[in-house]
């Protein structure tokens, strides 16, 4: 369904966050969802329009890399300031809103303080309704600034309610239109009543209740889904993560067997994941379930490819031409679901507009709509990670399932440095099995964002009993993160890497030495190519 025709009836309350370029704006939607109420972000460009179709209860604008004091950098459409919603600006959001009121913003080097960045500390000169039941008047508090200009001059209506050393306009409130400042970044960790903060601002002034639960996500989309399908026919391409079964079993509940999966074998898959989809949909839920043992094409077409971006581009592109042909056979369909999230969307759109940096292909079925002349269904294009996790426990999903580390597109191809064939898939998926096993058994599963091994294009020489050995090298990785964008090295205890060592060698025949891998993102990625 096109966003700007789903039912009045069916849209939550909602917060509007304008996006100028921050790094951080994510964190915004993020707060604001903990606090129980629905939240989307559109770029400055797109924000009058997303305004128009989401009718919001309130508005935040974002911080910005740009100055507000250049000439083509972004405004906040006009349309915000005539809406008479509450508004809170941070950092550039606060800059730009003071500007096109009629206050004034001078840079850092004009001002002869070069700006603030990092931890600051701000005093409370006067409440206000941000504040209100958490910070009071004459009280210092821990924030989080990262800012070069600076107001010099408030807009008429608004008054100081907060200073810091750097910035003597911290915080700024018009209590009468329910417009707020903040010069410092709520949405950040290091601003320790940060989240708090947006809170209030969510529920104290915009007054919405903070009632929005999955329990409510489900049923919106249960009604935006029929509403989109109508008696139409949907194919479901999953894959065996989270994702796609997620929003494959929202889709079941939504429009029954008029959703078709076609889950594609090709044998780039972790241990015995053929069977677990088989039996979740097919048993549990009872969901038609095509399966495709396509094995053998993907590795005839692998033979021979070393270079990581051609085993993606060739395994999307396969991928694409199975799931076509097993398209046609059930006669096609009037749409195709898919499992795409909201950092996806947010992502694939810069803030300018322009176009984004690709670091690696991204292997999905996006290349199907126009090919075969049908429209999407996406019902999870607004939650992040963690939250179709929690939809996933609110359908009953199995919670071995919900808790799945993630798992590429391109499978095991990835983690194959070097040519790919089933011999060596054979040996990495019973090596990352054991390596799995090990982890969860030391009740480590939950504490770690991804873990995997590698089959590395390596051999070594060991000894096995009284016989020498000749065989490959398998790399474990593991890494703690929260969003997938940077990540830690988990610290493992050295008795348990030398376990699973132990266990790998001993169990997996062709590999005969295990390393792990201590680097983090940046300068490494999460997965090996």
């Amino acid at each position: 369904m096109d966003p700007q025709h789903i039912p009045d009836s069916i849209l939550p309350d909602s917060v509007l966050i304008v996006d100028f370029g921050s790094q951080v704006t994510q964190l915004i939607a993020r707060r604001v969802r903990e606090a129980g109420v629905y939240s989307e972000i559109a770029p400055f460009s797109e924000a009058e329009k997303a305004f128009h179709r989401m009718k919001p209860k309130g508005i935040i604008l974002s911080g910005s890399p740009a100055s507000v004091c250049d000439d083509d950098s972004p405004r906040a459409p006009q349309v915000l300031f005539d809406s008479g919603l509450p508004i809170l600006g941070i950092c550039y959001g606060q800059q730009v809103m003071s500007q096109q009121l009629g206050g004034e913003v001078r840079p850092g080097h004009e001002t002869g303080d070069g700006g603030e960045f990092g931890r600051a500390y701000l005093t409370v000169t006067k409440s206000c309704a941000l504040f209100d039941g958490l910070w009071n008047e004459g009280e210092r508090h821990q924030v989080w600034m990262s800012h070069g200009d600076k107001v010099t001059k408030f807009a008429p209506g608004f008054e100081i309610v907060a200073t810091s050393d750097g910035a003597p306009f911290a915080v700024i409130a018009d209590e009468e239109r329910q417009y707020y400042g903040t010069q410092f970044h709520p949405e950040v960790v290091h601003t320790l009543d940060g989240a708090k903060l947006l809170a209030n601002f969510v529920h104290k002034v915009c007054g919405l209740t903070g009632d929005w639960t999955m329990a409510a996500y489900r049923d919106t989309k249960v009604a935006e889904i029929r509403e989109q399908v109508g008696d139409g026919r949907v194919i479901c391409g999953l894959s065996g993560g989270v994702d796609s079964s997620v929003a494959a079993i929202l889709i079941h509940e939504a429009i029954g067997d008029q959703l078709t999966c076609v889950f594609v074998d090709h044998g780039l898959l972790r241990l015995n994941e053929r069977e677990q989809v088989e039996s979740l949909f097919r048993d549990h839920y009872n969901i038609p379930l095509v399966v495709v043992d396509a094995e053998e094409r993907f590795m005839a077409g692998l033979a021979g490819v070393t270079d990581p971006e051609k085993k993606r581009k060739f395994i999307g592109a396969e991928f694409i031409a199975v799931f076509e042909e097993e398209a046609n056979k059930l006669g096609g369909a009037d749409f195709l679901a898919q499992g795409t999230l909201y950092p996806d969307v947010i992502e694939s759109v810069s803030f300018t507009g322009g176009p984004s940096v690709t670091i690696k292909s991204h292997h999905n079925v996006g290349g199907l709509p126009e090919r075969m002349n049908m429209e999407l269904v996406e019902p999870l294009r607004e939650l992040f990670k963690d939250e179709v996790r929690e939809l996933g426990r609110e359908l009953g999903l199995n919670e071995q399932f919900v808790g799945r580390h993630p798992f590429p597109g391109p499978g095991l191809a990835i983690r194959i440095p070097g040519e790919v064939s089933k011999e060596r898939c054979d040996i990495l998926r019973k090596a990352d099995a054991i390596y799995l096993d090990e982890i969860r058994n030391a009740g480590l599963y939950d504490a770690i964002w991804q873990a995997f091994a590698v089959l590395l294009p390596v051999k070594t020489v060991g000894v096995m009993g009284d016989g020498r050995t000749y065989d490959s090298v398998c790399g474990l990785r593991a890494v703690t993160s929260t969003d997938g964008m940077t990540a830690d090295v988990y610290p493992f205890d050295a008795s348990f890497l030398t376990q699973c060592a132990t266990r790998i060698v001993n169990e997996v025949q062709g590999i005969n030495r295990v390393v792990y891998d201590y680097t983090s993102k940046p300068p490494g990625t999460i997965e090996w190519e």
